[in-house]
């Protein structure tokens, strides 16, 4: 039997329309004790299947650290526009834009699996804009001295080669860590006409399912001499590595790997790259990560007047749109055209 309470008759009586209304579209009736907790922990546990493992990861330290605490209580069919607002305005006092963006998806994505489910008849979290927060850490990129500094503090570590094959061809560090042996070509095809230099072939990355960032990622570096010399004497040295290691090791045939052959993490590759460049002059170690590498790679070729088609290119976006929006710190704003024609025309008036 169907009921519905209120206040008054007629506002039960309208409950009973209501709930009768749901009931012959299909759609069953939304538990009372059901929290956002509960959503958010069903998104967590069903909703994320395919995802790469470190995106899994840092969902659910978003939804644990901020999410659950916050509004985990909040029964869901009671929550509204008014909570969700009001806790993303006291949360952007002390987190980035992009915090919050992150935050406000994973709510959103939980209420609207929970919808699906018929645990709550709409989604209030679509109905709240994202304020602005805090300034997130700025990017920022090596100038030449710099650079010059950070490979030769590098030289003698365990980190050289991918220090100088980041820098010196632009490579993600998710690319970088998915590299292996029969992506590099350090001879080239010298006998081919025209000759083919020595490359690497950028055709993996550690997101899930080994795919890169996006189509265009998909792309073939040649290397320059500096990067041919590192991965030579890296190769040698991986041949020592493996038989230190002995029993222990996993042989992935990768080109940067772990003390036992195995694939880094983010975080192994972050210490190791802080300690390797350690003592760069003009260069504080400590707030300087891998990704810099490659903003620094697309700074040094715009300040040398490399193209933003072929910065573009390079680094496997997808349109020179990206190149701006993602670095737009490092591109040297200037567009000098309408200047030069100018000047030209009255050049030539003057001298009329």
């Amino acid at each position: 039997m169907k009921r519905g309470s209120g206040k008054t008759k007629t506002e039960a009586k309208n409950k009973l329309k209501e709930v009768l209304r749901d009931h012959e579209d299909g759609l069953a009736i939304a538990p009372t004790n059901y929290t956002v907790a509960n959503a958010v922990d069903d998104w967590l546990t069903y909703g994320l299947a395919g995802r790469d493992e470190e995106t899994v990861k840092t969902l659910t330290i978003l939804s644990r650290t901020h999410v659950i605490p916050s509004l985990g209580a909040r029964k869901l069919r009671d929550l509204s526009a008014e909570d969700v607002d009001r806790w993303l305005a006291d949360k952007s006092k002390s987190l980035s834009t992009r915090t919050l963006q992150g935050l406000h998806s994973c709510l959103n994505r939980a209420v609207k699996r929970a919808m699906a489910r018929d645990k709550v008849k709409r989604n209030v979290v679509q109905l709240c804009s994202i304020p602005t927060g805090q300034p997130g850490r700025p990017s920022k990129a090596l100038t030449f001295a710099q650079a010059e500094a950070v490979l030769t503090a590098a030289e003698k570590t365990s980190m050289y080669a991918y220090v100088v094959v980041s820098l010196l061809t632009g490579a993600r560090t998710e690319e970088l860590r998915a590299l292996t042996w029969d992506r590099v070509f350090l001879k080239g095809q010298p006998e081919t006409t025209p000759p083919v230099p020595p490359h690497i072939a950028v055709w993996r990355s550690v997101r899930a399912g080994g795919d890169t960032k996006t189509r265009k990622s998909r792309r073939t570096l040649a290397l320059p001499a500096r990067c041919v010399e590192a991965l030579w004497d890296h190769w040698v040295d991986q041949g020592w590595d493996r038989l230190a290691a002995g029993d222990k090791w996993e042989e992935n045939n990768l080109v940067f790997h772990s003390a036992v052959g195995t694939e880094l993490d983010p975080s192994h590759v972050r210490r190791a790259f802080r300690s390797a460049i350690a003592k760069a002059d003009g260069v504080n170690a400590a707030e300087w990560t891998p990704r810099e590498l490659r903003h620094s790679f697309v700074s040094l070729l715009s300040d040398s007047g490399v193209s933003l088609e072929e910065i573009s290119r390079l680094v496997g976006h997808s349109s020179t749109s990206v190149t701006e929006e993602v670095y737009r710190e490092q591109i040297r704003p200037v567009i000098q055209t309408g200047a030069t024609v100018m000047d030209d025309i009255f050049k030539r008036g003057a001298e009329a």
